[in-house]
């Protein structure tokens, strides 16, 4: 009986910084690495007098990080507790199983309750699996001294334990040391655990389709979005932009966020109303974000490199920026206007190579493929005919305002005195923008040491991987795959099939 729904890790192109306020935009890629989220009754039949009992156990297994946690579910408030007061706590799961408990409460009539109260009974036994993409293997390929290469990434094995570092000398006290790729895993792992959830206590009916197109679902993905974006903030204990949830939602797409607010009554609902209430307000709240279908142009890969000098904190950036805008607003508001202008000039430019991509497919193709094995100064001169020029104007049309982002947000990093494209990296990038078949480069979401990415052309991509390697840059196996949270046919470990029904019938 178990239900294994599955959330891709994110890319923010552009929006780094302006997407934190309404109305501004940015362009966000979903990526083919996956949060796997496995649902099943913990025990096969309901133990004896457990009608009399008011808590159900839940069980929490990462095999990556090695480790179970028990819980008690009190099924009347919904509060959760570790059995054991030396547990490791992961806030975003408490969350999620939480609001996802309540949103079937609040939802269901009273015979769907009962069931519900009953299927509760069986315990809940909930595994949580992330790519391999999402954590830093660097350090792992170095000690076995393989090249920096996604090859030698590929012979790591999927779901690899995530390595513990001592503190001291006696190893006492282990503490995993996670190094991540900055892909978003706790928003990609609350919305897998959530779309689980929802799917398995018959709340919504997730589509197992990867193709955008056909999926029917929409109405429950809105509410996984909303379930995932409520426990995601409030574990976070901050209510962010939500690009990263909404994007292992619905996939790529172009976002502008909600207001704060819808999210931010709940922090203080929680404590004085029933749960499954607040959660009738969240549902019922107005969800404001705009949603705007993107993905790469055809022909063009998204590809991402970690430079191995880590060590930038997103939430201290952010707040230097914050503290630069209010000592010095008229500067900050310029900046922020003209990004926000290079921002959309390149949606607008992709978004046209979509269209000619679509309309004049021999021509574009043959554009790319041209391209692909020259530097951008060369790429006007196969402009032989009209058709051809219009691709290529709007190619170097791309690039112009990738380079007019990078500039600005190196401005707004030295005013603000936080390294958002540090030195390091635009040696890096200029020297990738230089490269046969690259159309753009940069440093994705907030900036700083922890990785950079490039969209190449054509099969331009395995030449940069290359240099990136020769400039002591590990290319990670990261590609865009637009597709958001989907139900799974099979445990991702074992490869067997599961059941994707829900489980609200069992007896």
């Amino acid at each position: 009986m178990a239900v294994v729904a599955s959330a891709p890790g994110k890319v923010l192109m552009t929006g780094g910084y302006l997407i934190l306020e309404r109305p501004n935009a940015g362009l966000v890629l979903s990526t083919n690495a996956r949060f796997y989220a496995i649902i099943k009754p913990l025990h096969s039949q309901i133990p004896p007098h457990s009608w009399a009992w008011a808590w159900t156990d839940v069980k929490l297994t990462s095999p990556q990080l090695s480790r179970e946690s028990m819980y008690k579910l009190a099924l009347k408030n919904l509060t959760i507790q570790p059995v054991s007061s030396s547990e490791a706590r992961n806030p975003f799961v408490e969350y999620a199983v939480q609001y996802s408990v309540a949103a079937a409460y609040a939802t269901f009539d009273n015979n769907k309750k009962d069931l519900l109260h009953k299927l509760l009974l069986h315990g809940l036994d909930i595994t949580i699996l992330g790519c391999n993409d999402f954590y830093s293997y660097r350090n792992e390929i170095e000690r076995r001294g393989l090249p920096l290469t996604p090859e030698s990434l590929a012979t790591i094995p999927p779901f690899a334990p995530i390595t513990f570092n001592s503190d001291d000398a006696n190893g006492g006290d282990c503490k995993p040391e996670v190094a991540k790729t900055g892909l978003g895993s706790s928003a990609a792992m609350t919305t897998a655990v959530v779309a689980a959830l929802l799917h398995y206590l018959d709340v919504v009916k997730l589509s197992s389709s990867k193709d955008r197109q056909e999926r029917k679902d929409i109405a429950d993905l809105d509410m996984v979005h909303q379930i995932a974006q409520t426990a995601h903030c409030i574990a976070q204990g901050k209510v962010g932009s939500g690009f990263d949830v909404s994007s292992a939602v619905y996939g790529s797409h172009r976002y502008v966020r909600f207001s704060p607010e819808v999210i931010s009554s709940t922090q203080v609902a929680a404590n004085i109303v029933p749960l499954p209430e607040v959660i009738t307000d969240i549902l019922k709240g107005n969800w404001d974000h705009d949603r705007t279908e993107f993905s790469l142009p055809p022909l063009m890969t998204l590809i991402l490199g970690e430079p191995g000098t880590g060590g930038s904190s997103t939430p201290s950036m952010v707040g230097a920026v914050k503290k630069w805008q209010k000592s010095d607003p008229q500067k900050s508001l310029d900046t922020w206007r003209r990004l926000s202008e290079a921002n959309s000039a390149l949606e607008v430019q992709l978004n046209l190579l979509s269209k000619l991509a679509k309309e004049q497919w021999d021509a574009y193709k043959s554009v790319i493929h041209s391209c692909s094995i020259l530097r951008s100064d060369k790429w006007i001169e196969q402009a032989s005919e009209p058709n051809k020029e219009a691709i290529i104007k709007a190619l170097l049309g791309a690039k112009d305002a990738i380079l007019g982002i990078r500039y600005h947000m190196r401005l707004m990093g030295e005013a603000a005195g936080v390294p958002i494209e540090p030195e390091s990296q635009t040696h890096l990038l200029d020297a990738t923008m230089n490269l046969e078949g690259v159309l753009l480069a940069g440093v994705p979401g907030a900036g700083g040491f922890d990785a950079v990415f490039a969209v190449t052309l054509g099969d331009s991509n395995s030449n940069v991987t290359k240099i990136w390697s020769s400039l002591n840059v590990l290319a990670l196996l990261v590609k865009e795959d637009p597709c958001g949270v989907s139900l799974e046919s099979a445990d991702p470990q074992t490869n067997e099939i599961t059941s994707a029904v829900s489980s609200i019938h069992i007896e």
